[in-house]
This record gives C-alpha cells, structure tokens and sequence, in this order.
C-alpha cells in the first residue's frame, strides 16, 4: 500500500463538510465543549498515575479491576494463536453479564479489523446502530470515522482493528459508568496485546481519559502524542461530536496527520 497521503488540507476540510451537509448528525447527549485554547500543545500537569508524552520513558497502563482468564503473554503467541485467543475473547465478550448493561443490549460489540495493524480505533462504546448489528461504529459516526481513515489511507478492512472501552451499549448512549468500564477493561487490555498494534487512536474523552490514566478534558490531550504501554497514543475528538460542532473538524484533522506521520516514522524503520 502507498502510504504517501497527498490529501490537502483544504480537501479534508470539504469532506467534512461534505458529511455534516449531508444529512450525518447524529442525535446524542450533548457534551460540554473544551474552553478556548483548550487544544494548546503545552505540556500538561501529571502525577505518578499518568502517562508522559512519548518522549520519556513513562506510559500509561490499564489495571484490570476484573479478573481475566489466565493468558498466555501474548508475545509468546504466533499469529494463528493470537487470532485464535481473539475470537475466543470476542465469544466471551458476547455472553458476558459483569455488568448492568448486559441487561438491555442486543448484541454486545467486541471489536472488528485485522490483527497486527496500523492503528487500532478505541471509542467509548457502542451506539443504536452498533447494538443491533454487533459491530463498531456502523452508524453516521462510523461512516465519519471511515473517512478520516480513508484520508490518511487506512482502513477498517486492510489495516485497521476498531473497538470501544466498553462492549454494550450505555442506556441512551450515555457516558459509561466507572463500573462499567472497569469491568470491560481487561477485554480491551487483553485485545491491544493480541491485536498489537503500531498505534492507538482514541476518539472522545472517555477513551482518551481512561487510556491515559488522566482527569483532563479531550481538548487538553489531543494535539500530542502519548503512549500506552509503549505504543504510541494519539487521542482526538470522538466523530459524532465533530458532526455536532464543525469547529472541531481542523483539530481533527491535525491530530490525523500527526498519526499518519508517526506511522510513517515508524515504518520506515529497517525490520518494520
């Protein structure tokens, strides 16, 4: 695959537009938007619970507050095992009750993409469209986020592995509650291991907070890279918020780039 992306600015901006023009809002809960200056790339106040940016050596690490079923380290696996464990996991995923919100969904949503990928998408959880089909981010907010992927050549089906913090969906798409999280973060622990990915991009605050260990809002923690267990982290807004608020839409398209430019740093190492 090429992965020069000579998508201009102005271009990416007309395709976002596009979409919002389009008939693509999606009702939700509305979220509180970051204060002015909010996206400022000054280095944020951390204590010993949170991760520093990737050029230190500190990364953030999800602590299971569930037991997960005794693993194998993943590194230890080939890939037919690794693929193996992952549908395994999926099929536990599907019949779990830890929490609540078993009690209302239609399906629960693993995940969905490749093993070993450019990037892995962690939203916060699945909507309407997601819970009737059982899979990630297929209503108005996927079909926005398969853009982004798109203008920076990446996709759901070559070189993507897509998933949430949690696997049912909230009552009325609400914010998941801690437990909720808490029970579904060894699934999403044990799925980064396997899935192992070059990079993590974490959509909306929820993923981005959890992930990173950290109590600033989506505005403070995009516009850098981070890292979560060594892999680099780059968090932006959630898509069906930037389908609410067009003035989002060039963060975003910032924060695209910046992991489009990691990726290929990354890859043209020799043995990558």
């Amino acid at each position: 695959m090429n992965h020069s992306h000579s998508t201009e600015f102005g271009e990416i901006l007309a395709l976002f537009e596009d979409y919002i023009d389009g008939g693509y809002r999606r009702t939700r809960p509305e979220r509180t938007a970051p204060a002015a200056g909010s996206g400022s790339s000054q280095p944020a106040t951390a204590d010993s619970r949170r991760p520093s940016a990737v050029s230190t050596v500190s990364t953030a690490a999800v602590s299971p507050a569930v037991s997960a079923p005794p693993a194998a380290p993943a590194a230890e696996l080939s890939s037919e095992q690794r693929a193996a464990e992952l549908r395994a996991l999926e099929e536990r995923v599907r019949s779990c009750a830890l929490c609540a919100l078993h009690q209302g969904r239609t399906n629960a949503v693993p995940g969905v993409g490749v093993l070993d990928p450019l990037v892995m998408v962690i939203g916060e959880g699945p909507g309407a469209d997601e819970d009737a089909q059982g899979e990630p981010f297929v209503g108005a907010a996927g079909r926005y986020l398969d853009k982004w992927l798109e203008a920076i050549n990446l996709s759901r089906t070559e070189n993507v592995y897509i998933t949430n913090i949690v696997k049912c969906r909230p009552p009325n798409n609400r914010d998941p509650l801690p437990a909720e999280s808490a029970a579904c973060t060894p699934y999403l622990a044990r799925q980064i291991e396997l899935v192992r990915p070059q990079a993590i991009l974490s959509v909306g605050r929820v993923a981005g907070t959890l992930l990173l260990d950290s109590d600033l809002g989506i505005g403070k923690l995009r516009g850098r890279t981070w890292s979560y267990r060594g892999i680099p982290l780059v968090p932006t807004y959630h898509p069906s918020g930037v389908l609410r608020n067009d003035a989002w839409r060039r963060p975003v398209w910032e924060d695209l780039k910046r992991l489009r430019g990691l990726l290929d740093e990354r890859l043209s190492r020799p043995g990558v």
